[in-house]
């Protein structure tokens, strides 16, 4: 089976649609299947990375000028192209690759880009979590805890099978393997390690606000910060920088391949309202969140709501705070069992029997 992702990263949109696409492609190629990505070249992208991973890329230029007509999606402006410009490079691509699916993965595009590609792939799965604009897939997977079907009925057509809530939540298989192991070690929580997690680009520098909090907590003697960035993240070097003055161990990791396991040695995160949220819950790691972008504030209401984390406030941060908020693991672990992925590739394999 030929599967073909197309998905981007960038300053602006971050690395979590990349890393995603990354999960279902690694356990399609464990079931026999052949996949490919296409990815436009914008500044932050993970192009390099994704070839590091095994896998092929069709890379898209970034083109200057771009108009968006009236009527598009939100986030039209994070594709670096129109939408008809956009499917008229990948139909290039698609007509000599003929994949039975075509997986999109991107606020940017809707129904008008994959009608205009719809000779060009056997069937189409789309991965979304905004529930805001029309699609014409055969398979749309919104992981969001809470989802309702409904919240799509007006967007796809009838025979769409949708697949909605934290069921189908996509994580690496290292996060179902240490599930055990870090739920295990919060039966009695103490707050030993702090894990500052606020996405792969962190374009506004969040990580250096919540160090400048945490500066002004009395952490316990043995308590030690753990920060993690992407590789390309801006404000990487002056994070570095600032850690050197902070009262506490501090410890700055960037383009970790271990990210599970820091989640499972970790006591308590602070962390971004993004797609690591699910890896979190996952290991009943306790969270502190920031909503860093527009769209993350459903998904930390919907955990706020269901009791698995806490709104952060950094200029209220304190002692108490952390400590109060240890309780929270084993709550946030019961959200997400770690099965998504099997889940996923049982409703694919439904449809193509």
């Amino acid at each position: 089976m030929r599967i073909v992702f197309r998905t981007d990263a960038s300053i602006d949109i971050g690395t979590g649609h990349v890393m995603r696409c990354l999960t279902l492609a690694r356990a399609f190629v464990e079931q026999g299947a052949q996949c490919q990505f296409i990815c436009r070249a914008h500044e932050g992208h993970l192009i390099e990375y994704v070839r590091g991973q095994g896998f092929q890329v069709h890379v898209l230029d970034v083109e200057s000028a771009v108009s968006q007509p009236s009527g598009g999606p939100v986030h039209a402006h994070w594709l670096g192209s129109s939408q008809a410009r956009d499917a008229q490079v990948c139909a290039l691509l698609l007509e000599v690759i003929r994949p039975d699916w075509l997986v999109v993965d991107h606020y940017a595009l809707d129904a008008q880009w994959e009608q205009l590609l719809s000779n060009c792939y056997q069937r189409l799965m789309v991965i979304d979590d905004l529930a805001d604009r029309p699609h014409v897939a055969d398979v749309l997977l919104d992981q969001t805890l809470g989802r309702d079907t409904s919240a799509y009925k007006a967007y796809v057509p009838a025979n769409c099978t949708l697949l909605c809530g934290a069921a189908y939540v996509l994580l690496r298989p290292e996060f179902v393997a240490l599930r055990p192991y870090s739920l295990h070690r919060r039966a009695a929580p103490i707050l030993r390690q702090v894990l500052v997690t606020m996405g792969g680009v962190d374009k506004d520098n969040a990580t250096g606000r919540v160090l400048d909090a945490l500066s002004r907590c009395v952490l316990p003697s043995d308590c030690r910060v753990v920060v993690v960035m992407g590789p390309k993240a801006p404000h990487l070097q002056s994070v570095r920088t600032q850690a050197q003055t902070l009262p506490c161990s501090t410890q700055i990791l960037s383009g970790v391949s271990n990210m599970a396991q820091l989640m499972a040695d970790s006591d308590l995160a602070i962390g971004a309202a993004g797609a690591t949220a699910w890896e979190r819950c996952c290991l009943g790691l306790p969270t502190l969140m920031l909503v860093l972008a527009d769209n993350q504030h459903y998904l930390a209401e919907v955990l706020v709501g269901a009791g698995a984390a806490k709104l952060l406030d950094l200029e209220e941060l304190n002692n108490s705070e952390l400590i109060s908020s240890l309780g929270m693991g084993l709550t946030a672990s019961t959200l997400v069992d770690g099965e998504g992925v099997a889940r996923v590739l049982q409703a694919l394999r439904g449809l193509c029997d």
